[in-house]
C-alpha cells in the first residue's frame, strides 16, 4: 500500500497482543514440568483495530487513561514493536522521545552520549557536529558536558535528551509525556519549543495527560480506551471525552481524601442547589464553601482561599470585609463562589482570625474539587473568566 504525498503516518487496522505465561520458571525441574503440562498462557490485547492518519504539519495529540494502549501504540509508530497484524507506514524519517534513558550510557559523558544518540537517530558525526552547540545550549549543560552520565540528576538527562530530540529533528517527532518531567523553567521552554513547531508547521505526535496542552497545541486528536479509538478529531471534544471518561474516578479519590482530613477548622464543598456534598461542578455554576469550626474562641474573621491544585493562588475572601455577616457568635459560615474557572483540579485553604492579622487555625491542605468543561468550546483562555465588553 502506498501512502498519500500529504500524509506523514497512516496506520491502518493495528491489533497488538501479548503472549504472558501463567508459570514462572525458575529452576530447570519446574521448565521441564510446565512442557508436560503445556504451560498454560493467557493473551492480552492491547490494541484492537486501531487506524488513523497524521498529515503532514499536523500536531497530533494521543490521550487515553494508563492502560489504554498508548505507549504501546507509540513503540509501534517508532519500529520497537511488530504489530500482531494490521499496518504501519512512516513517510519520512522519524525522532521518537518516547522514554528517558533510551540510548543513553551512563558510563559515558553527556558529550558522547550526544553524538551516540544521534546515530541511533540516524545523523552522522558531521551533521552531529552541526548540531552540538546548539543541543548543549539549549539544555544548560555546558558546565556537565564531559562528566560521565550516571553523575546526572534525572532532571539533567530530560533535558540533555530532549534537547537532543529537538535540535536533531527529523520529518516526524514522537513525545510521551515531555511535560511530566522536568522543573516549571523547563516546561516552559518545551512549551515555547511546541509553539515555535505549530507556527512552522512540523509534524508532531504528542502522548500527554494535560487536557490543557492538547487544547492549545493540538490541531487534530485522538482519545483511546481499552486498545480502541472512543474519540476522534476536534481537540477540545477529544479533551472533554476523556475528562469526563476520569471524573468519576477523580472524584472517588476527592471524596476519600476529603473525608480524611482532620482539623478544628472544618470545610466542606456543597451545590447550594441540592444542598448536598459534591467534589465536581460545572464551569459558571456555584459552588457554597461551608466553614466550622470548633473550641477556638471568639473570632474575629474566617479567610477562604482557593487555589489551583499546582499552587496558583486564583481568589481569597476575609469575611471581616463583607456587610452581610459577623461570625462573632456562631461557629460557621458559607462563602459561595460562582466557579468561571478554567476546568481542571482546585482546592480550599482556610484560616480562622481571632483580631486582625493574628490567624488561630490554618487548614492548609483543604478539601479537593474540579471544574468540568461547560461544553466543547471554552471562548476564553487562561485560568479566569473576567467581566469583559468589547467596544
Amino acid at each position: 500500500m502506498t501512502i498519500k504525498k500529504d500524509v506523514a503516518v497512516s496506520v491502518v487496522d493495528i491489533h497488538k497482543e501479548f503472549i504472558l505465561p501463567q508459570n514462572k520458571n525458575t529452576t530447570f525441574k519446574q521448565t521441564v514440568v510446565n512442557i508436560v503440562k503445556k504451560n498454560n498462557k493467557v493473551t492480552q490485547k492491547v490494541l484492537d483495530g486501531v487506524s488513523f492518519e497524521v498529515n503532514k504539519g499536523d500536531f497530533f495529540g494521543i490521550v487515553g487513561r494508563n492502560g489504554s494502549g498508548k505507549s504501546t501504540l507509540l513503540k509501534l509508530l517508532a519500529g520497537v514493536y511488530v504489530p500482531t497484524s494490521g499496518a504501519v507506514q512512516i513517510n519520512g524519517k522519524l525522532t521518537p522521545f518516547i522514554e528517558l534513558g533510551v540510548g543513553f550510557n551512563p558510563e559515558l559523558s553527556g558529550r558522547d552520549n550526544v553524538y551516540l544518540n544521534g546515530a541511533l537517530l540516524g545523523f552522522n558525526r558531521k551533521q552531529m557536529d552541526g548540531m552540538f552547540e546548539e543541543i548543549i545550549e539549549f539544555a544548560e549543560l555546558r558546565p556537565f558536558i564531559d562528566q560521565k552520565l550516571k553523575n546526572y540528576s534525572s532532571g539533567m538527562q530530560v533535558r540533555l535528551a530532549f534537547s537532543i530530540a529537538i535540535k536533531a529533528k527529523n520529518d516526524v517527532l514522537i513525545f510521551d509525556e515531555v511535560l511530566a518531567v522536568g522543573d516549571e523553567a523547563f516546561q516552559r521552554k518545551c512549551l515555547d519549543v511546541f509553539e515555535q513547531y505549530k507556527a512552522s508547521g512540523q509534524t508532531v505526535i504528542l502522548v500527554t495527560h494535560d487536557m490543557e496542552t492538547v487544547r492549545q497545541f493540538c490541531s487534530k486528536a485522538m482519545l483511546l480506551d481499552a486498545g480502541k479509538i472512543i474519540e476522534f478529531g476536534d481537540p477540545r471534544k477529544v479533551a472533554s471525552k476523556y475528562s469526563k471518561l476520569n471524573q468519576e474516578e477523580i472524584d472517588g479519590q476527592s471524596e476519600k481524601k476529603n473525608a480524611k482530613i482532620d482539623n478544628s477548622l472544618k470545610v466542606s464543598l456543597i451545590d447550594p442547589v441540592t444542598k448536598k456534598s459534591r467534589t465536581s461542578y460545572v464551569k459558571g455554576t456555584d459552588m457554597s464553601v461551608v466553614v466550622k469550626w470548633k473550641d477556638l474562641g471568639v473570632l474575629e474573621s474566617v479567610g477562604v482561599n482557593i487555589f489551583k491544585e499546582s499552587g496558583e493562588h486564583i481568589t481569597g475572601h476575609n469575611s471581616r470585609f463583607s456587610k452581610s455577616i459577623h461570625i462573632l457568635d456562631t461557629e460557621s459560615c458559607t462563602i459561595t463562589y460562582k466557579l468561571d474557572l478554567k476546568p481542571g483540579k482546585y482546592k480550599i485553604i482556610a484560616e480562622a482570625y481571632e483580631k486582625e492579622g493574628k490567624s488561630v487555625e490554618s487548614l492548609i491542605d483543604g478539601p479537593t474539587f474540579s471544574v468540568l468543561s461547560s461544553d466543547d468550546t471554552q471562548t476564553w483562555s487562561g485560568l479566569v473568566d473576567v467581566p469583559h465588553r468589547w467596544g
